[in-house]
């Protein structure tokens, strides 16, 4: 496929995007390409840029720099076509509370010239039985499947999510997996942010960590947790006031790398049984006691910490 093939095929390109406000650098020469048919994660810490990226290409901000396309077609020249093909949910979607779920969802789809009726979107959400209820007695969860509701009355070719499942319940949280899934199956594009890596994991084909406005690592989950060499991650602290010498750490059978900060230090590692013992035996030659030790498989936080030294929750 050539380049220019591979473009035509993309549901979102943007190359070289800039957004300042002030002196405040948001978005600092972003590249990114979302193919058809993916679900695509952005994630990254507060104030990484994410948030002003998802509205550049929803729409909703105009760049100060490069070039945007969605669905082929260009903002400031194509708005019409573009929104009737677009399905948005915002990180804080406010509704009237006095209104039914039904009402809603009857105001939104009349927006749009296609879509599917009322009663198949509610039922597509798993709100059908809440039609009558107002938005004031939904839980937080039927809220948010609402707010999902009404970014699909148009039938969208690329669903927009910004941080769609944030204070919601596992239950709740599953509930909109399972309908973003049965949205992909359909043959739809999802742009999503999130701060869970979990859900990231679980949904998207392929994800871009972003930091201070730029694209820091791409691919799929799978091939990003891979790169980092190990598959699991060795966490420790030892007791107050005392700190562990690392040199000897690095060197212990199955560490990949050391990562020291703020009191406690991370193991990447190979093997976490070769390790540990190991590792207790250091400990025990430099006079230390443990004051915490916990243990995982390597994750895309894990991806965050190695290319930037912070955690994606760190603001």
């Amino acid at each position: 496929m050539t380049e220019r093939e591979a473009t035509q095929s993309a549901a979102v390109v943007c190359r070289g995007l800039q957004k300042r406000y002030g002196d405040v650098v948001a978005v600092a020469g972003l590249d990114l390409e979302v193919r058809s048919g993916e679900c695509f994660g952005l994630l990254g810490p507060n104030g990484a840029g994410k948030t002003t990226t998802i509205e550049i290409l929803e729409g909703l901000l105009e760049q100060d720099a490069g070039e945007v396309e969605v669905l082929g077609l260009r903002w400031g020249a194509d708005d019409r076509a573009l929104r009737q093909r677009l399905g948005i949910q915002l990180q804080e979607t406010q509704l009237n509370e006095k209104l039914t779920a039904e009402e809603v969802v009857r105001l939104f789809r009349s927006f749009y010239r296609r879509g599917p009726s009322v009663s198949e979107v509610l039922e597509m959400v798993e709100l059908e039985s809440k039609r009558r209820s107002r938005v004031g007695k939904l839980s937080g969860g039927q809220k948010q499947r609402l707010a999902v509701a009404c970014a699909l009355v148009n039938e969208p070719d690329l669903l927009f999510l910004d941080e769609p499942t944030t204070g919601l319940d596992p239950q709740a949280r599953r509930q909109l997996w399972s309908l973003l899934d049965r949205f992909r199956q359909n043959g739809g594009t999802v742009v999503l942010t999130t701060h869970y890596m979990d859900e990231a994991e679980t949904l998207c084909d392929r994800v871009a960590i972003v930091d201070l406005g730029r694209v820091i690592a791409l691919g799929t989950p799978r091939a990003l947790i891979s790169s980092l060499g190990a598959e699991h991650v060795v966490e420790f602290a030892v007791g107050h006031g005392a700190s562990a010498s690392t040199g000897p750490l690095a060197g212990l059978p199955g560490v990949t790398d050391v990562l020291a900060k703020e009191g406690t230090i991370r193991l990447r590692v190979t093997e976490p049984h070769v390790v540990i013992p190991a590792l207790l035996l250091e400990l025990e030659r430099q006079r230390l006691d443990l004051s915490q030790f916990a243990t995982h498989h390597a994750t895309l936080e894990d991806v965050f910490v190695a290319h930037t030294g912070r955690h994606l929750r760190d603001e």
